[in-house]
C-alpha cells in the first residue's frame, strides 16, 4: 500500500539542526515507510504514533490517518527522543 504524505513544521525544524548525511537518511526512510508494508512499532501509553528508527541513535515520529502518513518530528539521538517521549505521558 502506497501513503500519501505530509511533514508537521516541527519536522523541518528538527532537520535544521542535523548533517545533511542524516537528513539523507532520514528522507530514504521515509520512502521506504511510505512505500512498504512494514512492521510498525506504535509509541505506548496510548499515544496515535508510530516511531521508525534511522540509526543506531536516531528516531522519527509519524502517525497515520487512513492513508495518509503524517511525519511529525526527528531526533538527532535517543538522549532527546527520550525527553520528548517522557513528555507526552
Amino acid at each position: 500500500m502506497s501513503f500519501k504524505i505530509s511533514y508537521t513544521p516541527i519536522f523541518f525544524k528538527s532537520l535544521d539542526n542535523l548533517p545533511i548525511d542524516l537528513r539523507k537518511r532520514f528522507f530514504k526512510k521515509i520512502e521506504k515507510v511510505k512505500l512498504e508494508d512494514i512492521s510498525r512499532k506504535h509509541l505506548k501509553y496510548g499515544l496515535p504514533y508510530f516511531v521508525e528508527k534511522v540509526t543506531d541513535s536516531s528516531r522519527m515520529i509519524y502517525k497515520i490517518e487512513k492513508d495518509h502518513l503524517i511525519f511529525v518530528i526527528c531526533f538527532k539521538n535517543h538522549k532527546d527522543y527520550e525527553k520528548w517521549y517522557r513528555n507526552m505521558k
